[in-house]
């Protein structure tokens, strides 16, 4: 049923909408910008900054356009003198309560508030300036995210993000008038509450309240010591993003550049990430393999569906929310570790370094990478699998530093061993690419066929729906796996906690039909990391989905188990997927964490 059409004016043009059309975004349809702070396309209205007033003919107040709709014969203007006054009121106001001390600030130059003053000449302090009595200590507890309070404007973008996108609730609104601010239960520190450090909330945030957790002077650190072999190590949505930071726009896929610049910067191995996800691939699919054998030939009461365990985030999210079904999990690593794992190992006695002087770093879309290498698990070696972990953006930052001109270098090729990767490991940074990854490997090993999907695309898993499924018969399998005949493989493929909370209700309940579920903690996977540049929101992620799938189509090997040099680790290190080494180096198990 279409919906009914309504006429109006913005600013003298004559424009027709549909019913419920918000003012935003009847005026965005027509190239007229009305700012906003408290409003995110990802998030649902909240109209509580009021940057966006209008002036609506006969109207007595100014009303928010992102929580008005727009209304048959509406005459509304956007830019008259009592709506420029009215906005720079506000915007003082903010600014009263705001430290503005930009040129020290993380998000200086990236910052919607210091956009606006800036827009709108606020050009001095035309009210008291409440913070001068105030005294506010930033919050560094948590290894992955940073709160400082006193560049807070109240949006409360971050409050409706871990509410309503993440089904965390780890950050609300506390007390009442002049004490009002955002914290979290109790105002507790943000290591002693139920955060997944996704980092979603910093991706929304207007200003420099909430940030990651900065490792740079570390890195740095570490570089420049000539006793410390360094290795970087890149992850796949890294390369479809950094670019954002380096004047690119979305989408671009610069990763010869970026391995070029890493080079620049002094690392001593540029290594991808990629080969530690063809690993975690081959691993995962004998695991899942595996837990179906055991349970259709053996009899054994063993946990299924099985669940992947490549976010961190997620993983977090379980272990509080849904501990006891932890066995579900699948037990593998993830890449970032399995690769920090088999540098700390093989490539030190392939190179003749002592572990104890390597340092790995690894560059992540994912804030919650950097609780992931603190985990007290990750150390199988005898040492942390990854000892530094930065973000895209910090990268980005990083590069700015380092003084290179990032679009004139030439591109460049990932160093050996461990630089080599499949079209399957990049996919990883997209929701449905662990999963499409996964069975383009798995029903190979049973059939002894590439997937029986055009160009080996997985089509079903692919997109942006919050939850998706699929359903692949396997047919004329390899004699070793006849048990797995005319079975119909069910599975699926959830982004964003608030799905995976869907997902794991289900199956609480009993009511799930799947043998195999890839859940990403983030909107759209990787893609859309709380560590990757800002803004984020659908049109830009759908972008860098785009620039995965094309450079996974570009890959000369785009099957995990076909990657020449995780080949040649098990035949000189390894031994077989899941055996005694592995398991020892790749696999983990997962922490009962309190709810409360």
């Amino acid at each position: 049923m279409s919906k009914k059409m309504i006429n109006l004016v913005i600013d003298g043009t004559e424009i027709t909408v549909s019913e419920g059309t918000l003012l935003l975004e009847a005026a965005k349809s027509k190239n007229v910008k009305i700012p906003t702070l408290c409003y995110h396309e990802d998030l649902c209205i909240a109209g509580n900054c009021r940057v966006c007033v209008v002036e609506v003919e006969e109207w007595r107040v100014l009303p928010a356009a992102c929580a008005t709709p727009a209304m048959e014969g509406m005459v509304v203007y956007t830019n008259s003198p009592l709506v420029r006054r009215a906005r720079r009121d506000i915007l003082a106001l903010l600014i009263s309560e705001h430290s503005t001390q930009c040129t020290i600030c993380y998000r200086s130059t990236n910052c919607e508030l210091q956009d606006l003053a800036a827009e709108y000449n606020i050009d001095n302090e035309i009210y008291i300036n409440l913070l001068k009595d105030k005294i506010f200590i930033t919050d560094r507890t948590s290894w992955a995210i940073e709160k400082d309070e006193s560049k807070c404007i109240r949006c409360q973008r971050c409050v409706r993000t871990c509410a309503i996108l993440q089904n965390v609730n780890a950050l609300d609104v506390i007390n009442k008038g002049g004490e009002m601010k955002i914290g979290t239960f109790f105002d507790a520190a943000m290591s002693d509450v139920i955060c997944t450090n996704c980092g979603q909330c910093i991706n929304r945030c207007p200003t420099g309240a909430l940030t990651e957790r900065r490792y740079i002077d570390d890195i740095w650190d570490a570089i420049g010591d000539p006793t410390k072999h360094v290795i970087v190590q890149t992850a796949p949505a890294v390369r479809v993003a950094l670019g954002e930071m380096l004047g690119y726009e979305p989408g671009a896929r610069v990763t010869g550049k970026m391995v070029t610049a890493l080079k620049h910067m002094g690392f001593d191995s540029v290594l991808d990430t990629d080969f530690g996800a063809d690993l975690t691939i081959v691993e995962e699919s004998h695991e899942l393999l595996q837990r179906l054998k055991r349970k259709l030939v053996d009899k054994e009461d063993v946990a299924l569906p099985l669940m992947t365990s490549c976010s961190p985030a997620w993983i977090k999210f379980i272990e509080h929310l849904y501990p006891d079904h932890l066995d579900l999990l699948s037990t593998c690593k993830s890449p970032q570790q399995m690769f920090g794992a088999i540098a700390k190992t093989y490539y030190a006695e392939k190179r003749k370094l002592d572990p104890e002087n390597i340092v790995n770093v690894s560059v992540m879309p994912c804030s919650a990478k950097k609780y992931e290498a603190n985990r007290m698990e990750m150390k199988d070696s005898g040492h942390p699998d990854i000892d530094l972990v930065c973000t895209t953006r910090e990268l980005g930052h990083m590069i700015r530093q380092s003084g290179i001109n990032f679009k004139e270098l030439p591109n460049s090729e990932y160093d050996k061993f461990m630089g080599s990767s499949t079209g399957a490991s990049v996919i990883f940074g997209v929701t449905g690419g662990v999963m499409e990854a996964a069975l383009r490997t798995a029903y190979e090993i049973v059939t002894g066929r590439e997937v029986p999907f055009d160009g080996l695309n997985i089509t079903p898993v692919r997109g942006m729906e919050g939850i998706r499924d699929a359903t692949i018969k396997l047919e004329k399998v390899l004699p070793e796996w006849s048990f797995l005949e005319g079975i119909e493989l069910r599975v699926a493929v959830a982004h964003g906690l608030t799905n995976a909370a869907q997902i794991m209700d289900d199956i609480v309940m009993g009511e799930s039909p799947y043998h195999f579920i890839e859940i990403m903690g983030c909107p759209s996977g990787c893609i859309g990391g709380g560590g990757q540049p800002i803004p984020t929101n659908d049109e830009i992620r759908r972008k860098r989905a785009e620039a995965i799938y094309t450079e996974d189509e570009k890959k000369t090997i785009r099957k995990s188990h076909e990657n020449p040099e995780v080949i040649q680790l098990y035949k000189e290190f390894l031994g077989a997927p899941l055996g005694e080494v592995s398991h020892r180096l790749l696999h983990t198990k997962y922490t009962r964490r309190e709810r409360v």
